[in-house]
């Protein structure tokens, strides 16, 4: 059975709204939500952002010595960021989402190529589709 390719997006977006309610995804938004409302953490983010720009103007002018403080404090408060257990929590929650998806993206990578080699008669332990030439394949 033959799909174009509206049906392949179509499915690829019934996918991601699958995606998007799973308890991992949940847990990423309700610590999302916590960090967007923990006011000491947007002070921190308020304070780099102006310390970021200040350090591009210093950058601009050569002004180095002025640039090396302002960097350091800029890692100061990343670092300070950094040791708030619910900052943590939400970079580790990003992580599991990162894997979750690379998992989906290769098992369908995956699925593609030995569905290419099932469908030519192809050899899946060798990993080469069944065209005369017998080495092509399609590149996952």
């Amino acid at each position: 059975m033959t799909h174009t390719r509206k049906e392949v997006v179509e499915e690829a977006h019934k996918l991601a709204k699958m995606m998007a309610n799973i308890e991992e995804i949940d847990r990423f938004k309700q610590l999302e939500a916590k960090l967007n409302e923990n006011q000491k953490i947007q002070i921190m983010i308020k304070k780099i952002k102006a310390l970021q720009k200040q350090a591009v103007n210093f950058q601009a002018y050569g002004k180095q010595e002025a640039l090396k403080k302002v960097e350091a404090e800029i890692d100061r408060l990343q670092n300070e960021i950094d040791e708030i257990p619910i900052v943590q929590e939400f970079k580790d929650s990003q992580v599991v989402i990162n894997d979750i998806l690379q998992l989906v993206s290769n098992t369908i990578a995956r699925e593609v190529t030995n569905e290419v080699i099932r469908s030519t008669n192809g050899d899946l332990l060798a990993g080469e589709t069944g065209s005369k030439a017998g080495t092509s394949s399609c590149g996952h």
